[in-house]
């Protein structure tokens, strides 16, 4: 039985010649992107893994590492970012950055560009479903998913207790005598949005509490949008982040109403400017630069050739501020 697929076994199943098929698998230089397609699929389909260590000492680390982030704008997503970045400049390491817009088809673009460069690894926070490209490329390349999990045992992710955190914000607010709520959340095909939504639901059935749920962005757009959506306004408001959050408070002031006097409001991430507002911000804290800094050791640990993937589940922790009663 044969048990090692040549580099022209991998050539004649793609139809393409051998130099294609390495330039495509050392990301040496620019293949057509319905070649390189065609030499991975063939790659997946035979079972070929080429050993990326004897190609590191033939051409040398490249000392980058690949880093997909949804929105740019977003402090959370900064601090992320920031807290990677930190690490794995300490260990003579630097970010290629590239944001998705929060757009699921530029996603795998993006994640499929990187792999395509000189890259020793990929950091990717991906908001909705994994694509199938993540776990193709994962036995070739270091990768951990950042800020969600899906149950692929091929790949590491690190993310916070979503359900945990806001557990304990409806907790809070159900015994500062909260009757009735509104839940104005992020997309609904996220693993952030769907365990947020999941403890919300959880709580307001134990409790038999009046609620209205409403899913968007996590921006500050969004935030306002889903207010006035609203068929009327609770005693609570509580926002899938701190974005949504801020643009919550901006369209009640404008319509009049009190925060916290009439209605709480409350956020979760706690980002940078959760402290800074007026009222300043109840919000679950999650710790970003924590998530970058221990996903950057993990990506590390994997380049140096350790196999076991991680799942690491990070605490929160609530932040109460002054924009709710309780």
């Amino acid at each position: 039985m044969k048990t090692k697929i040549s580099i022209r076994e991998v050539a004649e199943r793609a139809g393409v010649s051998t130099a294609t098929v390495s330039r495509v698998l050392n990301k040496s230089l620019y293949v057509r992107p319905e070649l390189e397609e065609k030499v991975i699929r063939a790659s997946r389909e035979l079972g070929y893994v080429p050993n990326r260590l004897a190609r590191g000492l033939r051409i040398g680390s490249s000392g980058m590492i690949g880093f997909l982030i949804p929105d740019i704008v977003n402090p959370f997503f900064s601090e992320i970012v920031k807290g990677a970045e930190d690490y794995l400049r300490e260990k003579g390491y630097f970010i290629f950055l590239a944001s998705s817009s929060g757009d699921s088809l530029k996603e795998e673009e993006l994640l499929k560009a990187l792999y395509s460069r000189n890259i020793e690894g990929i950091g990717a926070i991906i908001l909705g479903e994994l694509p199938e490209f993540v776990r193709s490329i994962s036995s070739n390349l270091p990768i951990v998913i950042i800020d969600n999990y899906q149950d692929w045992d091929e790949v590491s992710y690190v993310f916070s207790d979503n359900y945990g955190g806001m557990k304990k914000m409806m907790n809070y607010l159900i015994r500062g005598g909260h009757k009735s709520f509104a839940f104005l959340n992020g997309p609904a095909n996220t693993f952030s949005s769907r365990e947020r939504l999941r403890a919300f639901e959880d709580v307001i059935s134990e409790e038999n509490r009046s609620f209205e749920i409403h899913f968007g962005d996590y921006t500050f757009e969004s935030g306002r949008d889903m207010l006035r959506r609203l068929k009327r306004i609770p005693d609570a408001i509580v926002c899938g982040n701190d974005m949504i959050a801020f643009g919550a408070i901006m369209e009640l002031t404008e319509m009049k109403y009190d925060v916290p006097g009439r209605v709480s409001v409350t956020g979760f991430d706690d980002i940078l400017f959760s402290s800074m507002t007026n009222p300043k911000l109840t919000t679950v804290r999650q710790d970003g630069y924590a998530m970058g800094r221990v996903s950057g050791e993990i990506l590390l640990r994997k380049i140096s050739g350790q196999k076991t993937n991680h799942k690491i589940l990070l605490k929160t922790s609530l932040q109460i501020r002054g924009s709710s009663n309780g």
